[in-house]
């Protein structure tokens, strides 16, 4: 009997799933084309829109991890509710942005509740794709992940014409992921889901995250610490690492007493290591490459280059059964190849002057960063599918606050850093005039601390017909920032491809890589 054949509906669920993660997608390049428009709205610094790109994806962890316990006992239907609801009130918290002001803290938190829908979504998604296609998960996982860079597209596209050739108001743009927010809701209503492997064998939550155990939960506890130190660093600045670290503690000492302090398996604290390294790699990318690729570029040249990275994803993704088959490569084989591309193409980026190169440069990266994060979890749902949607839910959320706290932020920081290096060096007087009033610091960290470049003052010069000597210096300065931020970028898909490597070798100590059923496990 087929997989559909076992769940009639499997295919609708399938592609409800696909416009969910798309009108994520969408939302998400909108707000990327927009954060020109903010910076010289509200005079934001790069580490600034660095950040509120953060909260876009950090407030995923939460949606992701509290849905991914809970998805189970209440069921799929009610989580896609809770994401519809989250997904409109997004919309009304970011419009409340209407100053200097207030705009940093509606815009942050209406991106947090935007990236809380886009992961119950996903809390609901990935285990249920993973479900319904268990003797073929990366094929259908990458499919139903070829959504996220389809609605890149399709929001690149819109942006481009709605901004650039319309000028219509930011607000109005970023309405737009409303559109496939309505048809997920109405292609989900009345369905029937199915359970997962794990929850139809009665196994209970404790069972489930016993596999994650402390190893696992040092990760996303970490994580969890610095987002919380972030937040409370406007309200008790003092405190505020101490807060996070309190939090973040007492997270992780819940799990070890209601696993009896269960190490977890090592094997999954890696997967875990290393997918918070994708998250930085490939969403924390995704958030500035536009914005990059404008500033080497033209803003218009931008959004082609943007479309063209997403149209590469959105075909590959398609292909990936036939990938494995044809080049006989195992999900570790496929993760290590596409790491090292991923980095041959960011390196190429750093160094590109012309159209062509970029087009060549990013569209190796885009190759490489195509299949990391629906591969890595379908390595989950095949070694680890006595653990339902917790685990794969978990890593998730790892994903995504690791490019919220360190890829995003992480990027806009290397960006002030290394441009206002690069301005020092060449004309300090002028570095003086165009600094920021504020500092920029990379995880919460005084040590880091540096002024970036005011980005009021930085957009003016952009936008300048006629530039003066010194805008020529300032622009050049940034667009020097752009590129080491690129070179340093690629350290990372380097650094997954030692671990690739390494899983590889481990796997050929134990016989192969194979799915294992959840039968084996719990015998």
């Amino acid at each position: 009997m087929s997989e559909v054949e076992q769940t009639p509906n499997a295919k609708r669920l399938l592609w409800a799933g696909f416009m969910a993660i798309l009108a994520a997608g969408v939302g998400f390049a909108l707000r990327g084309g927009i954060f020109d428009n903010w910076g010289k709205e509200f005079g934001f610094t790069a580490a600034q829109l660095g950040a509120l790109g953060g909260a876009g994806f950090s407030g995923f962890c939460f949606g992701i991890i509290i849905g991914g316990v809970i998805v189970d006992k209440i069921g799929y239907g009610k989580l896609v509710f809770v994401a519809l609801l989250c997904h409109i009130l997004s919309a009304v918290v970011t419009f409340g942005a209407t100053s200097p002001a207030n705009a940093y803290d509606m815009i942050f938190w209406g991106m947090f509740i935007f990236a809380f829908a886009n992961g119950t979504l996903e809390a609901v998604a990935n285990p249920l794709v993973s479900t319904l296609f268990p003797e073929n998960r990366t094929h259908y996982l990458n499919i139903l992940h070829a959504s996220w860079p389809a609605g890149m597209v399709l929001g690149t596209a819109a942006g481009w014409i709605l901004d650039d050739k319309m000028q219509v108001p930011w607000k109005i743009q970023l309405a737009l992921y409303l559109v496939p927010t309505v048809i997920y809701a109405v292609m989900f209503m009345g369905q029937k889901f199915p359970k997962s492997e794990a929850a139809a064998k009665g196994a209970s939550f404790v069972e489930m995250l016993k596999p994650v155990g402390i190893l696992g939960a040092l990760v996303v506890c970490y994580l969890l610490t610095l987002f919380f130190g972030d937040i409370f660093k406007s309200i008790a600045p003092g405190q505020a690492q101490m807060i996070g670290y309190g939090v973040g503690g007492a997270l992780l000492l819940v799990v070890a007493v209601m696993t009896k302090f269960s190490f977890g398996s090592f094997l999954l604290f890696v997967l875990f290591v290393t997918h918070a390294i994708v998250g930085s790699v490939e969403l924390g990318t995704d958030s500035w490459i536009q914005n990059i690729t404008g500033n080497l570029f033209t803003s218009e040249q931008g959004k082609y280059l943007f479309i063209w990275t997403s149209a590469i994803m959105f075909g590959l993704r398609f292909c990936a059964h036939w990938i494995e088959k044809t080049l006989k490569l195992s999900p570790i084989g496929l993760l290590l190849v596409c790491s090292i591309l991923a980095c041959i193409g960011l390196n190429l980026a750093s160094g590109m002057q012309s159209f062509g190169m970029a087009l060549v440069a990013l569209g190796i990266y885009a190759v490489g960063k195509t299949f990391f994060w629906p591969t890595m979890l379908a390595v989950v749902g095949d070694r680890f599918p006595h653990t339902g949607a917790v685990a794969m839910s978990i890593m998730g959320g790892i994903g995504m606050l690791s490019a919220g706290l360190i890829g995003g932020p992480g990027l806009g920081y290397g960006k002030d850093r290394f441009a206002a290096e690069s301005l020092k060096a060449t004309n300090a007087p002028l570095y003086e005039e165009y600094k920021a009033s504020k500092p920029s610091t990379f995880l919460n960290l005084e040590a880091t601390s540096v002024y970036g470049l005011d980005g009021t003052k930085l957009g003016e010069a952009k936008d300048s017909k006629t530039r003066t000597e010194a805008q020529t210096a300032v622009v050049m300065a940034d667009q020097a920032g752009d590129r080491k931020t690129l070179k340093t970028d690629a350290l990372l898909p380097a650094i997954m491809a030692g671990i690739y490597l390494l899983l590889m070798l481990y796997f050929k100590g134990i016989g192969g890589y194979r799915a294992v059923k959840v039968e084996e496990v719990t015998a």
